[in-house]
């Protein structure tokens, strides 16, 4: 049971980690008029990949604008 609930919290701190994460971004990059959503798909791509993660994010605000 303790291994659970382990696991759960590493997840949901890495979860919240994505978020703030993005949110961060945000916040320091609003002059280059680049924003990327919080939504359910990029929190999950930043929680499984991280920094280059984020950073496929950007890469790919570029490539549709």
């Amino acid at each position: 049971m303790e291994k659970v609930l382990k696991v759960i919290f590493q997840i949901v701190k890495k979860i919240v980690l994505a978020f703030c994460l993005v949110y961060g971004f945000n916040l320091i990059v609003p002059g280059l008029n680049i924003f990327i959503p919080i939504n359910i798909i990029t929190i999950l791509v930043v929680t499984l990949l991280g920094i280059p993660g984020l950073l496929s994010l950007v890469a790919i605000f570029f490539v549709l604008m």
